[in-house]
Protein backbone atom coordinates (compact mmCIF):
# COMPACT_ATOMS: atom_id res chain seq x y z
CA UNK A 1 0.00 0.00 0.00
CA UNK A 2 1.33 3.61 -1.17
CA UNK A 3 0.24 4.85 2.87
CA UNK A 4 2.38 2.19 4.12
CA UNK A 5 5.42 3.77 5.24
CA UNK A 6 3.19 6.45 6.58
CA UNK A 7 1.35 4.24 8.82
CA UNK A 8 4.51 4.24 11.20
CA UNK A 9 5.21 7.80 11.53
CA UNK A 10 3.65 7.55 15.27
CA UNK A 11 6.36 5.07 16.07
CA UNK A 12 8.97 7.35 15.06
CA UNK A 13 8.32 10.51 17.20
CA UNK A 14 7.03 11.91 20.19
CA UNK A 15 4.76 14.86 18.90
CA UNK A 16 1.18 13.29 18.60
CA UNK A 17 -1.76 14.72 18.87
CA UNK A 18 -2.99 15.38 22.52
CA UNK A 19 -6.64 16.09 22.72
CA UNK A 20 -9.01 15.91 26.05
CA UNK A 21 -7.68 14.25 29.25
CA UNK A 22 -9.29 10.71 29.71
CA UNK A 23 -10.78 11.97 32.79
CA UNK A 24 -13.23 11.31 35.68
CA UNK A 25 -13.86 8.53 37.96
CA UNK A 26 -10.86 5.93 38.40
CA UNK A 27 -10.68 4.83 41.63
CA UNK A 28 -7.43 5.01 43.42
CA UNK A 29 -6.13 2.13 44.47
CA UNK A 30 -4.47 1.46 47.95
CA UNK A 31 -2.88 -1.83 47.01
CA UNK A 32 0.97 -1.28 46.52
CA UNK A 33 2.82 -2.04 43.34
CA UNK A 34 4.59 -4.90 42.62
CA UNK A 35 8.37 -4.63 43.10
CA UNK A 36 10.62 -4.47 40.13
CA UNK A 37 14.38 -5.05 40.41
CA UNK A 38 15.29 -2.82 37.23
CA UNK A 39 15.46 0.40 36.38
CA UNK A 40 15.89 3.67 33.85
CA UNK A 41 18.93 5.75 33.92
CA UNK A 42 20.80 7.36 32.21
CA UNK A 43 22.38 10.97 31.22
CA UNK A 44 21.55 14.12 29.65
CA UNK A 45 24.04 16.14 28.37
CA UNK A 46 23.86 20.09 28.73
CA UNK A 47 21.23 19.32 31.19
CA UNK A 48 22.20 19.76 35.16
CA UNK A 49 20.64 20.59 38.43
CA UNK A 50 16.84 20.68 37.08
CA UNK A 51 13.66 18.00 37.35
CA UNK A 52 12.46 15.71 34.02
CA UNK A 53 9.53 13.57 33.36
CA UNK A 54 8.71 10.47 32.55
CA UNK A 55 5.68 10.25 30.76
CA UNK A 56 3.48 6.90 29.34
CA UNK A 57 1.34 6.57 26.47
CA UNK A 58 -2.05 5.31 27.34
CA UNK A 59 -4.01 4.50 23.69
CA UNK A 60 -3.80 8.21 22.12
CA UNK A 61 -3.10 10.02 24.91
CA UNK A 62 0.00 10.81 27.11
CA UNK A 63 0.08 11.04 30.79
CA UNK A 64 3.10 12.65 33.20
CA UNK A 65 4.17 9.50 35.27
CA UNK A 66 6.85 10.56 37.58
CA UNK A 67 9.55 13.33 37.90
CA UNK A 68 13.35 12.91 39.06
CA UNK A 69 15.94 15.35 39.70
CA UNK A 70 18.88 15.16 37.01
CA UNK A 71 22.62 15.97 38.95
CA UNK A 72 25.28 18.10 38.17
CA UNK A 73 26.87 15.74 35.78
CA UNK A 74 23.33 14.94 33.71
CA UNK A 75 22.82 11.92 35.69
CA UNK A 76 19.16 10.70 35.91
CA UNK A 77 17.41 7.46 37.59
CA UNK A 78 13.82 6.85 37.76
CA UNK A 79 12.50 3.20 39.05
CA UNK A 80 11.17 0.47 36.54
CA UNK A 81 7.84 -0.37 35.61
CA UNK A 82 5.86 -3.39 36.92
CA UNK A 83 4.82 -5.86 33.88
CA UNK A 84 1.07 -4.82 32.90
CA UNK A 85 2.46 -0.67 33.24
CA UNK A 86 5.47 -1.37 30.71
CA UNK A 87 4.94 -0.34 27.24
CA UNK A 88 6.26 3.21 24.81
CA UNK A 89 7.00 5.79 27.54
CA UNK A 90 7.86 9.49 26.71
CA UNK A 91 11.08 11.16 28.19
CA UNK A 92 10.20 14.73 28.77
CA UNK A 93 12.54 17.30 29.42
CA UNK A 94 11.54 21.09 30.49
CA UNK A 95 12.34 22.91 27.72
CA UNK A 96 9.50 20.15 26.37
CA UNK A 97 11.71 18.37 24.29
CA UNK A 98 11.18 15.00 24.05
CA UNK A 99 11.69 11.68 22.88
CA UNK A 100 10.07 7.69 22.94
CA UNK A 101 11.53 5.06 24.27
CA UNK A 102 10.63 1.33 25.06
CA UNK A 103 9.79 0.20 29.24
CA UNK A 104 9.94 -3.47 29.45
CA UNK A 105 11.10 -5.44 32.37
CA UNK A 106 15.22 -4.83 31.87
CA UNK A 107 17.15 -2.54 33.06
CA UNK A 108 17.64 0.62 30.08
CA UNK A 109 20.12 3.21 30.18
CA UNK A 110 20.39 5.97 27.77
CA UNK A 111 21.93 8.86 26.67
CA UNK A 112 20.86 12.18 24.72
CA UNK A 113 21.30 15.56 24.84
CA UNK A 114 19.17 18.46 24.98
CA UNK A 115 17.94 18.59 21.77
CA UNK A 116 16.57 14.86 21.85
CA UNK A 117 17.56 14.76 18.70
CA UNK A 118 16.90 11.17 17.50
CA UNK A 119 20.66 11.06 16.06
CA UNK A 120 22.24 11.48 18.57
CA UNK A 121 20.34 9.19 21.36
CA UNK A 122 22.79 6.27 22.30
CA UNK A 123 20.75 2.98 24.28
CA UNK A 124 23.69 1.82 26.52
CA UNK A 125 21.51 -0.82 27.90
CA UNK A 126 18.20 -2.34 26.58
CA UNK A 127 17.53 -4.96 23.87
CA UNK A 128 14.13 -3.36 23.33
CA UNK A 129 15.22 -0.14 22.26
CA UNK A 130 18.42 -1.04 20.68
CA UNK A 131 15.95 -2.39 18.66
CA UNK A 132 13.47 -0.02 18.84
CA UNK A 133 16.28 2.92 17.59
CA UNK A 134 17.13 1.03 15.14
CA UNK A 135 13.88 0.11 13.82
CA UNK A 136 13.39 4.54 13.68
CA UNK A 137 16.62 4.95 11.83
CA UNK A 138 15.46 2.46 9.17
CA UNK A 139 12.16 3.91 8.60
CA UNK A 140 13.37 7.76 8.93
CA UNK A 141 15.82 6.62 5.98
CA UNK A 142 13.19 4.81 4.20
CA UNK A 143 11.15 8.17 4.67
CA UNK A 144 13.86 10.31 3.29
CA UNK A 145 13.83 7.49 0.24
CA UNK A 146 10.15 8.53 -0.46
CA UNK A 147 10.18 12.37 -0.76
CA UNK A 148 11.14 12.35 -4.18
CA UNK A 149 9.14 9.39 -5.31
CA UNK A 150 5.86 11.45 -3.73
CA UNK A 151 7.06 14.08 -5.64
CA UNK A 152 7.15 12.13 -8.92
CA UNK A 153 3.89 11.24 -8.14
CA UNK A 154 1.41 14.19 -7.47
CA UNK A 155 2.93 15.88 -10.31
CA UNK A 156 0.09 16.99 -11.94
CA UNK A 157 2.08 17.40 -15.46
CA UNK A 158 3.18 13.82 -15.25
CA UNK A 159 1.08 11.71 -17.14
CA UNK A 160 0.55 7.47 -15.75
CA UNK A 161 2.61 6.43 -17.59
CA UNK A 162 5.73 8.52 -16.86
CA UNK A 163 4.55 7.97 -13.22
CA UNK A 164 5.15 4.48 -13.75
CA UNK A 165 8.43 4.02 -13.05
CA UNK A 166 7.84 5.73 -9.41
CA UNK A 167 5.45 3.75 -8.54
CA UNK A 168 7.71 0.66 -9.19
CA UNK A 169 10.40 2.39 -6.41
CA UNK A 170 7.50 2.87 -3.79
CA UNK A 171 6.44 -0.62 -4.19
CA UNK A 172 9.90 -2.05 -3.78
CA UNK A 173 10.47 0.61 -1.03
CA UNK A 174 7.25 -0.77 1.15
CA UNK A 175 8.20 -4.48 0.54
CA UNK A 176 11.50 -3.78 2.01
CA UNK A 177 9.83 -1.86 4.91
CA UNK A 178 7.57 -5.11 5.24
CA UNK A 179 10.49 -7.89 5.39
CA UNK A 180 12.42 -5.63 7.88
CA UNK A 181 9.47 -6.13 10.51
CA UNK A 182 8.75 -9.45 9.58
CA UNK A 183 12.03 -9.99 9.93
CA UNK A 184 12.25 -8.44 13.38
CA UNK A 185 9.08 -10.16 14.38
CA UNK A 186 10.55 -13.63 13.36
CA UNK A 187 13.62 -13.43 15.17
CA UNK A 188 11.90 -11.29 18.53
CA UNK A 189 8.50 -12.63 18.55
CA UNK A 190 8.06 -12.29 22.08
CA UNK A 191 9.85 -8.97 22.83
CA UNK A 192 7.56 -5.71 23.82
CA UNK A 193 8.88 -3.64 20.68
CA UNK A 194 8.26 -6.57 18.08
CA UNK A 195 4.55 -6.62 19.70
CA UNK A 196 3.84 -3.41 19.20
CA UNK A 197 5.45 -3.27 15.55
CA UNK A 198 3.56 -6.17 14.82
CA UNK A 199 0.56 -4.29 15.97
CA UNK A 200 0.39 -1.68 13.09
CA UNK A 201 0.83 -4.23 10.36
CA UNK A 202 -2.44 -4.90 8.31
CA UNK A 203 -3.53 -8.24 7.50
CA UNK A 204 -2.59 -10.08 4.45
CA UNK A 205 -5.24 -10.63 2.61
CA UNK A 206 -5.10 -14.06 0.77
CA UNK A 207 -7.29 -14.39 -2.70
CA UNK A 208 -10.73 -15.45 -2.79
CA UNK A 209 -11.81 -18.40 -4.39
CA UNK A 210 -11.25 -18.12 -8.36
CA UNK A 211 -15.05 -19.35 -8.87
CA UNK A 212 -16.47 -16.44 -6.45
CA UNK A 213 -18.75 -13.96 -8.31
CA UNK A 214 -16.90 -9.93 -8.17
CA UNK A 215 -19.65 -9.15 -5.43
CA UNK A 216 -19.33 -12.90 -4.16
CA UNK A 217 -14.84 -11.42 -3.54
CA UNK A 218 -16.24 -8.44 -1.91
CA UNK A 219 -17.85 -10.03 0.82
CA UNK A 220 -15.58 -12.79 1.33
CA UNK A 221 -12.90 -10.54 1.46
CA UNK A 222 -14.48 -8.36 4.30
CA UNK A 223 -15.39 -11.11 6.61
CA UNK A 224 -11.76 -12.74 6.34
CA UNK A 225 -10.64 -9.08 7.25
CA UNK A 226 -13.23 -8.36 9.85
CA UNK A 227 -12.15 -12.03 11.33
CA UNK A 228 -8.66 -11.59 11.33
CA UNK A 229 -8.32 -7.69 11.79
CA UNK A 230 -7.25 -8.53 16.00
CA UNK A 231 -4.67 -11.16 14.78
CA UNK A 232 -1.51 -9.06 14.85
CA UNK A 233 -2.49 -7.55 18.57
CA UNK A 234 -1.99 -9.60 21.28
CA UNK A 235 -5.12 -8.37 23.83
CA UNK A 236 -4.42 -10.46 26.66
CA UNK A 237 -1.24 -8.31 26.79
CA UNK A 238 -1.80 -5.46 28.66
CA UNK A 239 1.05 -3.50 27.70
CA UNK A 240 -0.62 -2.83 24.47
CA UNK A 241 -2.64 -0.65 25.72
CA UNK A 242 0.69 1.74 26.30
CA UNK A 243 0.33 2.64 22.38
CA UNK A 244 -1.58 5.14 20.13
CA UNK A 245 -1.87 2.31 17.85
CA UNK A 246 -3.55 0.56 19.95
CA UNK A 247 -6.48 3.36 19.98
CA UNK A 248 -6.36 3.40 16.30
CA UNK A 249 -6.95 0.11 15.96
CA UNK A 250 -10.01 0.15 18.51
CA UNK A 251 -11.30 3.33 16.85
CA UNK A 252 -11.36 1.81 13.35
CA UNK A 253 -12.72 -1.12 14.17
CA UNK A 254 -15.76 -0.09 16.06
CA UNK A 255 -16.51 3.09 13.79
CA UNK A 256 -15.25 1.77 10.13
CA UNK A 257 -14.98 -2.13 10.36
CA UNK A 258 -18.01 -3.21 12.09
CA UNK A 259 -21.34 -2.41 10.53
CA UNK A 260 -23.01 0.22 12.36
CA UNK A 261 -26.13 -2.23 13.40
CA UNK A 262 -26.46 -2.54 17.53
CA UNK A 263 -26.74 -6.32 18.11
CA UNK A 264 -23.85 -6.89 15.20
CA UNK A 265 -22.15 -4.53 17.31
CA UNK A 266 -22.75 -5.89 20.41
CA UNK A 267 -21.80 -9.46 19.59
CA UNK A 268 -18.17 -8.37 18.47
CA UNK A 269 -18.02 -6.03 21.55
CA UNK A 270 -18.67 -8.86 23.72
CA UNK A 271 -16.51 -11.35 21.99
CA UNK A 272 -13.64 -8.82 21.80
CA UNK A 273 -13.86 -7.82 25.43
CA UNK A 274 -13.79 -11.91 26.07
CA UNK A 275 -10.40 -11.80 24.68
CA UNK A 276 -8.88 -8.98 26.99
CA UNK A 277 -8.77 -11.72 29.47
CA UNK A 278 -5.13 -10.88 31.66
CA UNK A 279 -5.42 -7.49 30.39
CA UNK A 280 -7.12 -5.09 32.54
CA UNK A 281 -6.34 -1.87 30.98
CA UNK A 282 -7.42 -3.43 27.71
CA UNK A 283 -10.60 -4.72 29.56
CA UNK A 284 -10.93 -1.14 30.60
CA UNK A 285 -10.34 0.71 27.32
CA UNK A 286 -11.96 -1.59 24.98
CA UNK A 287 -15.20 -1.61 27.26
CA UNK A 288 -14.98 2.29 27.58
CA UNK A 289 -14.82 2.64 23.72
CA UNK A 290 -17.61 0.45 23.13
CA UNK A 291 -19.99 2.37 24.78
CA UNK A 292 -18.71 6.22 24.17
CA UNK A 293 -19.50 5.18 20.89
CA UNK A 294 -22.70 3.46 21.72
CA UNK A 295 -23.59 6.53 23.84
CA UNK A 296 -22.39 9.42 21.06
CA UNK A 297 -23.55 7.58 18.05
CA UNK A 298 -26.24 9.11 15.63
CA UNK A 299 -27.01 6.28 13.92
CA UNK A 300 -30.81 5.40 15.25
CA UNK A 301 -31.14 2.27 18.07
CA UNK A 302 -27.55 2.51 18.79
CA UNK A 303 -29.03 2.98 22.15
CA UNK A 304 -29.34 -0.63 22.52
CA UNK A 305 -25.95 -0.80 22.66
CA UNK A 306 -25.39 1.52 25.65
CA UNK A 307 -27.56 -0.64 27.90
CA UNK A 308 -26.18 -3.68 26.64
CA UNK A 309 -22.76 -2.21 27.63
CA UNK A 310 -24.28 -1.20 31.31
CA UNK A 311 -26.30 -4.54 31.96
CA UNK A 312 -22.84 -6.62 31.04
CA UNK A 313 -19.90 -4.69 32.67
CA UNK A 314 -20.74 -1.89 34.37
CA UNK A 315 -23.86 -3.16 36.91
CA UNK A 316 -22.21 -6.37 37.28
CA UNK A 317 -19.16 -4.44 39.12
CA UNK A 318 -16.92 -4.80 36.05
CA UNK A 319 -15.78 -1.49 35.93
CA UNK A 320 -14.14 -0.27 38.91
CA UNK A 321 -12.74 2.93 37.43
CA UNK A 322 -16.23 4.66 37.92
CA UNK A 323 -17.20 7.07 40.57
CA UNK A 324 -20.42 5.69 42.52
CA UNK A 325 -22.35 9.01 41.54
CA UNK A 326 -21.31 8.37 38.08
CA UNK A 327 -22.05 4.48 37.77
CA UNK A 328 -25.89 5.63 39.32
CA UNK A 329 -26.08 7.76 36.48
CA UNK A 330 -25.49 5.70 33.98
CA UNK A 331 -27.85 2.61 35.46
CA UNK A 332 -30.21 5.24 35.38
CA UNK A 333 -30.00 6.19 32.16
CA UNK A 334 -29.88 2.65 30.68
CA UNK A 335 -33.08 2.31 32.66
CA UNK A 336 -34.96 4.96 31.13
CA UNK A 337 -33.75 3.83 27.54
CA UNK A 338 -34.51 -0.01 28.17
CA UNK A 339 -38.39 0.39 27.62
CA UNK A 340 -38.06 2.10 24.19
CA UNK A 341 -35.26 0.10 22.54
CA UNK A 342 -36.26 -0.43 18.97
CA UNK A 343 -37.55 -3.74 18.94
CA UNK A 344 -39.12 -3.70 22.19
CA UNK A 345 -43.18 -3.04 22.90
CA UNK A 346 -43.09 0.71 23.76
CA UNK A 347 -45.19 1.22 27.50
CA UNK A 348 -48.86 3.06 27.05
CA UNK A 349 -49.47 6.18 27.50
CA UNK A 350 -52.98 7.21 29.16
CA UNK A 351 -53.68 11.13 29.14
CA UNK A 352 -55.98 14.09 28.78
CA UNK A 353 -56.51 15.67 25.70
CA UNK A 354 -57.14 19.19 24.71
CA UNK A 355 -60.99 18.64 25.83
CA UNK A 356 -60.21 16.82 29.26
CA UNK A 357 -61.19 14.09 27.59
CA UNK A 358 -58.46 10.18 28.79
CA UNK A 359 -56.79 9.34 25.61
CA UNK A 360 -54.68 5.74 25.36
CA UNK A 361 -51.87 5.53 23.38
CA UNK A 362 -52.66 1.77 22.84
CA UNK A 363 -56.23 2.71 21.71
CA UNK A 364 -55.38 3.85 18.32
CA UNK A 365 -55.13 0.49 17.20
CA UNK A 366 -53.31 1.91 13.89
CA UNK A 367 -51.31 0.23 11.67
CA UNK A 368 -48.15 2.59 12.56
CA UNK A 369 -48.53 4.98 15.87
CA UNK A 370 -46.52 7.85 15.63
CA UNK A 371 -45.68 8.66 19.69
CA UNK A 372 -44.28 12.78 19.64
CA UNK A 373 -43.63 14.24 22.96
CA UNK A 374 -42.72 18.25 22.18
CA UNK A 375 -43.28 21.42 24.00
CA UNK A 376 -44.89 24.53 22.54
CA UNK A 377 -41.89 26.59 23.94
CA UNK A 378 -39.38 24.36 22.36
CA UNK A 379 -38.26 26.02 18.68
CA UNK A 380 -37.40 22.48 17.45
CA UNK A 381 -41.12 21.70 18.26
CA UNK A 382 -42.34 24.92 16.52
CA UNK A 383 -40.81 23.98 13.83
CA UNK A 384 -41.00 20.12 13.22
CA UNK A 385 -44.51 19.60 14.72
CA UNK A 386 -46.42 20.86 11.61
CA UNK A 387 -44.43 18.88 9.51
CA UNK A 388 -45.47 16.18 11.58
CA UNK A 389 -49.05 17.49 10.69
CA UNK A 390 -48.16 17.05 7.04
CA UNK A 391 -46.81 13.76 7.30
CA UNK A 392 -49.88 13.03 9.63
CA UNK A 393 -52.30 13.63 6.66
CA UNK A 394 -50.47 12.14 3.64
CA UNK A 395 -50.28 8.97 5.95
CA UNK A 396 -53.41 8.66 7.77
CA UNK A 397 -55.36 7.03 4.93
CA UNK A 398 -52.39 4.52 4.80
CA UNK A 399 -52.66 3.51 8.62
CA UNK A 400 -50.54 6.17 10.49
CA UNK A 401 -52.03 7.59 13.59
CA UNK A 402 -50.13 10.29 16.11
CA UNK A 403 -49.92 10.61 19.71
CA UNK A 404 -48.74 13.57 20.46
CA UNK A 405 -47.49 14.63 24.29
CA UNK A 406 -47.09 17.80 25.44
CA UNK A 407 -44.07 17.55 28.14
CA UNK A 408 -44.79 20.61 30.50
CA UNK A 409 -47.78 21.68 32.37
CA UNK A 410 -48.24 25.15 30.55
CA UNK A 411 -50.93 23.94 28.99
CA UNK A 412 -52.62 27.64 27.67
CA UNK A 413 -49.66 27.92 25.16
CA UNK A 414 -49.79 23.94 24.02
CA UNK A 415 -53.81 24.83 23.51
CA UNK A 416 -52.86 28.10 21.57
CA UNK A 417 -50.04 26.32 19.58
CA UNK A 418 -52.64 23.71 18.42
CA UNK A 419 -55.45 26.31 17.23
CA UNK A 420 -52.91 28.36 15.74
CA UNK A 421 -51.44 25.69 13.67
CA UNK A 422 -53.92 23.63 13.10
CA UNK A 423 -52.49 20.66 14.61
CA UNK A 424 -55.64 17.75 14.42
CA UNK A 425 -54.10 15.14 15.47
CA UNK A 426 -54.36 13.44 18.91
CA UNK A 427 -52.72 15.36 21.61
CA UNK A 428 -52.74 14.87 25.68
CA UNK A 429 -50.75 16.87 28.48
CA UNK A 430 -50.44 16.39 31.78
CA UNK A 431 -51.65 19.52 34.16
CA UNK A 432 -51.44 20.41 37.69
CA UNK A 433 -54.43 18.84 38.69
CA UNK A 434 -53.73 15.39 37.45
CA UNK A 435 -50.40 15.43 38.89
CA UNK A 436 -51.48 16.48 42.66
CA UNK A 437 -50.84 13.33 44.20
CA UNK A 438 -54.32 12.78 45.76
CA UNK A 439 -55.68 13.33 42.65
CA UNK A 440 -53.04 11.05 41.12
CA UNK A 441 -53.45 8.45 43.61
CA UNK A 442 -57.28 8.37 42.73
CA UNK A 443 -57.08 8.10 38.82
CA UNK A 444 -54.64 5.46 39.21
CA UNK A 445 -56.68 3.59 41.13
CA UNK A 446 -59.70 4.81 39.67
CA UNK A 447 -58.26 3.13 36.13
CA UNK A 448 -57.97 5.90 34.70
CA UNK A 449 -54.85 6.01 34.44
CA UNK A 450 -51.05 4.36 35.30
CA UNK A 451 -48.40 5.66 37.55
CA UNK A 452 -46.17 4.90 34.30
CA UNK A 453 -48.39 7.57 32.33
CA UNK A 454 -48.38 10.12 34.61
CA UNK A 455 -44.13 9.34 34.51
CA UNK A 456 -43.91 8.63 31.06
CA UNK A 457 -40.58 10.69 30.62
CA UNK A 458 -38.80 8.25 32.87
CA UNK A 459 -40.36 5.22 30.35
CA UNK A 460 -39.75 7.40 27.15
CA UNK A 461 -36.32 8.31 27.93
CA UNK A 462 -37.36 12.03 27.49
CA UNK A 463 -34.00 14.11 27.94
CA UNK A 464 -34.79 16.81 25.41
CA UNK A 465 -37.53 18.01 22.38
CA UNK A 466 -39.21 16.47 20.09
CA UNK A 467 -39.01 12.91 21.15
CA UNK A 468 -40.14 10.98 17.78
CA UNK A 469 -40.83 7.38 18.22
CA UNK A 470 -42.76 4.75 15.04
CA UNK A 471 -44.29 1.99 16.21
CA UNK A 472 -46.09 -0.90 14.50
CA UNK A 473 -49.66 -2.47 15.06
CA UNK A 474 -48.08 -4.44 18.03
CA UNK A 475 -46.95 -1.46 19.03
CA UNK A 476 -43.05 -2.28 18.92
CA UNK A 477 -40.42 0.49 18.23
CA UNK A 478 -39.40 0.78 15.08
CA UNK A 479 -37.26 4.01 14.86
CA UNK A 480 -36.88 7.00 16.44
CA UNK A 481 -35.68 10.50 16.87
CA UNK A 482 -35.66 11.10 12.86
CA UNK A 483 -37.04 14.38 11.46
CA UNK A 484 -40.34 14.47 9.22
CA UNK A 485 -38.80 13.71 5.97
CA UNK A 486 -36.78 10.68 7.22
CA UNK A 487 -39.99 9.30 8.39
CA UNK A 488 -42.03 9.67 5.21
CA UNK A 489 -39.10 7.90 3.29
CA UNK A 490 -38.93 5.15 5.86
CA UNK A 491 -43.17 4.73 5.78
CA UNK A 492 -42.68 4.38 2.26
CA UNK A 493 -40.03 1.97 2.16
CA UNK A 494 -41.55 0.09 4.92
CA UNK A 495 -45.40 -0.09 2.70
CA UNK A 496 -43.03 -1.09 -0.65
CA UNK A 497 -41.96 -4.43 1.67
CA UNK A 498 -38.59 -3.49 3.01
CA UNK A 499 -37.75 -5.38 6.19
CA UNK A 500 -34.18 -5.17 6.37
CA UNK A 501 -33.29 -1.08 6.90
CA UNK A 502 -30.01 -0.02 6.66
CA UNK A 503 -28.45 2.32 9.81
CA UNK A 504 -30.35 5.12 9.05
CA UNK A 505 -28.72 8.37 10.90
CA UNK A 506 -30.84 10.69 13.83
CA UNK A 507 -32.00 13.59 12.92
CA UNK A 508 -29.73 16.33 14.28
CA UNK A 509 -31.20 20.15 15.64
CA UNK A 510 -29.19 23.01 16.10
CA UNK A 511 -28.90 24.73 19.16
CA UNK A 512 -32.35 26.25 20.70
CA UNK A 513 -31.92 29.13 22.01
CA UNK A 514 -35.27 28.94 23.19
CA UNK A 515 -34.66 26.01 25.38
CA UNK A 516 -35.38 27.11 29.54
CA UNK A 517 -33.02 24.63 31.47
CA UNK A 518 -35.50 25.06 34.42
CA UNK A 519 -37.80 22.98 32.42
CA UNK A 520 -35.81 20.51 31.14
CA UNK A 521 -35.35 16.92 33.25
CA UNK A 522 -31.90 18.04 33.86
CA UNK A 523 -30.15 14.48 33.29
CA UNK A 524 -29.46 14.89 30.15
CA UNK A 525 -26.50 11.80 30.05
CA UNK A 526 -23.14 12.72 28.92
CA UNK A 527 -20.56 10.65 27.98
CA UNK A 528 -18.65 8.84 30.21
CA UNK A 529 -14.67 9.32 30.48
CA UNK A 530 -12.17 7.08 32.40
CA UNK A 531 -9.08 8.39 34.40
CA UNK A 532 -5.88 7.01 35.21
CA UNK A 533 -4.97 7.90 38.58
CA UNK A 534 -3.16 10.55 39.70
CA UNK A 535 -2.53 11.78 35.96
CA UNK A 536 -2.18 14.54 34.09
CA UNK A 537 -2.01 15.12 30.19
CA UNK A 538 0.64 16.17 28.22
CA UNK A 539 0.19 19.12 26.01
CA UNK A 540 1.31 19.69 22.46
CA UNK A 541 4.88 21.33 22.00
CA UNK A 542 4.41 25.34 22.52
CA UNK A 543 1.15 24.84 24.30
CA UNK A 544 1.18 27.34 27.39
CA UNK A 545 1.78 25.20 30.88
CA UNK A 546 0.59 25.47 34.58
Amino acid sequence: MNQHLKKFLPLLCSMAIFSNVIAQGNKATTAAKPAVSYSISGKIKGLKDTTIYLANYYGKQVFYNDTVRVDSKGNFKFEGKPFNECGKYMLLLPSMKRFDFIVADENIVLEADTSCNLDIIRVVESENNKIFFDYIHFINQKIKMRGPIDKVLTDTLLTEIDKEPAREQLKKLNDEVIAYQKDLIAKHPNMLVTKLIKMTLDIEMPEPPAAMTEDEKKKWAYYYYRSHYWDNCDLSDPRMVRDQAFHKLIEKYVSQTLPQIPDTMTFFAKQLIDKTKGSEDGFKYIVHHFTYHFETSKIMCMDEGFVFMVDNYYSKGLCTWMKEDKLKAMKESADEKRNCLCGEVGPNIILPDVNDQWQSMYDLNSKYTLLVIWEASCGHCKKEIPKLADLYHKWKDKGLKVYGVHNNMETDKWKKFLIENNIDFTNVARNQFIMNQDSATKLIYGGKTTLQSLNYHQYWDVNSTPKVFLMDKDHKVIAKSLGAEQLDELLQRLESGETDIAPIKEVEYEEDEEVDPSKTKGNTPKPRNMQKPGSQAIPPPGAPQK
